[in-house]
């Protein structure tokens, strides 16, 4: 597989896989198919996986620890910390929490969750406003000299968190949401981004399932699933964001791939240091999303795509955890 390089010299596969769609909750009905994927896909040459402490919590670190288990140095494996999740009994009691005590803690416990003595790339999930920036940057910085973590990432943060941060521990990743249908990062993150030499891990890079084309108008989301509470996944909303996935549906038609293709391939195009985040529960689909690395858009195809003018629908969350994320 194609390799990329994040910021302070992080070299991983071009495309990475998610693992939360694995089981956000405590059970994972399907786990040993889950591992036998995530298995497949460092075989088949990836090598940046990401989980965090509070999808379960813990459980999924906990299935990705053991899907690596005798691979470890096949991969290179991404976790967070900074949500208020009780380090006795893993309840997640809501809000975020980095105060430094808490992000040892964390990081102490994902490593024994993940059966490995090293976190490859650790994040912050989400910006803290109690505790100030140069404090959590200054905690990851002690726990690379111990040789626990070995590069730190930020998660949703915006321009100036990640100037403070890098200030005091250089940053070699932001992860945030970055797709067709979620451009608000070109304003003011991937400018500080390219200055400061960090790299972009775009999380839902097909738009949650819609890029790919096949959720219309029509389509029915169980009670569990997040897209049901989400504004943009309304019926109404769905319909009008068609038109994107007609858009990207013709271009690919023109190169002989796939909607999600386009999608990942428009990631891949816009700069090098872009490492897109997808997530499957299918080896196929998998296959089909690492095809994207094969598509070579034009720059008909790039300025085709900004000539739409393609604006969503609908908030990509609830306001209500908009707000508990200081998003």
């Amino acid at each position: 597989m194609q390799k990329r390089t994040l910021g302070q010299g992080l070299e991983v596969s071009a495309l990475a896989l998610g693992a939360m769609g694995y089981g956000k909750s405590r059970e994972i009905e399907d786990r040993d198919q889950m591992i036998a994927l995530l298995r497949a896909a460092a075989e088949r040459g990836m090598d940046l996986f990401d989980t965090a402490e509070v999808y379960g919590p813990w459980t999924n670190e906990e299935m990705v620890g053991e899907a690596f288990r005798g691979m470890r140095d096949k991969v290179k494996i991404a976790t967070k910390f900074g949500w208020d999740i009780d380090q006795k009994t893993g309840e997640h009691r809501g809000g975020v929490n980095s105060k430094p005590a808490q992000i040892r803690s964390s990081v102490e416990g994902s490593l024994r969750r993940l059966g490995t003595d090293y976190i490859d790339l650790c994040y912050q999930h989400r910006v803290d406003p109690e505790v100030p920036m140069e404090d959590v940057a200054g905690v990851v910085k002690d726990l690379i000299a111990e040789g626990k973590v070995r590069w730190f990432g930020l998660s949703e943060a915006g321009a100036g968190s990640i100037r403070k941060a890098h200030a005091v521990q250089p940053v070699a990743a932001l992860q945030s949401e970055y797709s067709l249908w979620t451009r608000e990062p070109e304003g003011g993150i991937l400018p500080v981004l390219e200055e400061l030499g960090i790299g972009l891990v775009p999380f839902s890079p097909l738009g949650r399932g819609f890029l790919t084309g096949k959720i219309d108008p029509a389509a029915s989301f169980a009670e569990n699933d997040m897209r049901a509470k989400m504004p943009r996944f309304e019926a109404e909303a769905r319909a009008a964001n068609m038109r994107l996935v007609e858009l990207i549906s013709g271009i690919g038609a023109r190169h002989g791939a796939t909607p999600a293709q386009v999608a990942l391939a428009w990631l891949l195009a816009r700069k090098p240091w872009i490492v897109p985040l997808f997530g499957t529960r299918r080896l196929e689909r998998f296959e089909e999303n690492c095809g994207a690395l094969d598509v070579a858009l034009t720059e008909a195809d790039m300025a085709e795509i900004e000539a739409a003018g393609f604006r969503p629908q609908g908030n990509r969350y609830p306001e209500a955890f908009m707000k508990l994320s200081g998003l």
